[in-house]
């Protein structure tokens, strides 16, 4: 019950996006479709995924738009600021849902843990979410992003994806349907 009405309104949240995707027809809000996505994805990767995962799964860009990345200086550190006050921001937006609904400060504290990348290679749960975020980043967002950078650019951002992947990862994102475009670039990054 708590788990239903948690994923509902962080649906709804996400819902509020105003940017959308268009994705087999239908027009969606693009973070409402991404948090689909990563459930679908992370029900496929871990099927037995603690109830914790299953919720930071679907809160992983939960109200994104909120910090656009055009607030901060486009160079490596303001990357990297931008992406640390997003994972703040999803931890909070999480523990306020999570909370609402009865979760109880364990369950909270978990999914924060997750969503804020702690002891990533080292916590079993943070890094199933890792895999899954490049699982879903690959799937779904590779081909469209591959198209507006260079290939020099893009084998290294295979090459980080894949450094932060365990060996399940790899052995998931070998299986995706990449297009052959697609397929060619991390065959080379990987190379």
């Amino acid at each position: 019950m708590k788990f239903n009405q948690a994923i509902s309104l962080i649906d709804q949240a996400n819902k509020k996006d105003p940017n959308t995707e268009v994705y087999q027809g239908v027009t969606y809000a693009k973070e409402y479709i991404y948090g689909v996505r990563m459930s679908n994805r992370l029900d496929v990767f871990m099927p037995d995924a603690p109830e914790s995962l299953k919720l930071a799964a679907r809160c992983q860009h939960i109200c994104r738009w909120e910090i656009p990345r055009d607030r901060y200086p486009m160079d490596r550190v303001g990357y990297l600021t931008w992406r640390n006050d997003l994972k703040k921001l999803h931890a909070q937006k999480a523990s306020d849902i999570l909370t609402s609904v009865g979760y109880d400060d364990e369950v909270v504290e978990e999914v924060q843990f997750m969503l804020l990348k702690k002891q990533l290679k080292k916590n079993e749960l943070t890094q199933a979410l890792e895999d899954v975020i490049c699982l879903v980043f690959l799937e779904f967002y590779f081909d469209e992003f591959a198209e507006k950078h260079s290939e020099e650019k893009i084998i290294d951002i295979v090459q980080k994806t894949w450094a932060k992947m365990s060996e399940k990862g790899h052995e998931a994102a070998l299986q995706l349907p990449f297009s052959a475009s697609g397929l060619a670039l991390v065959q080379k990054a990987l190379a």
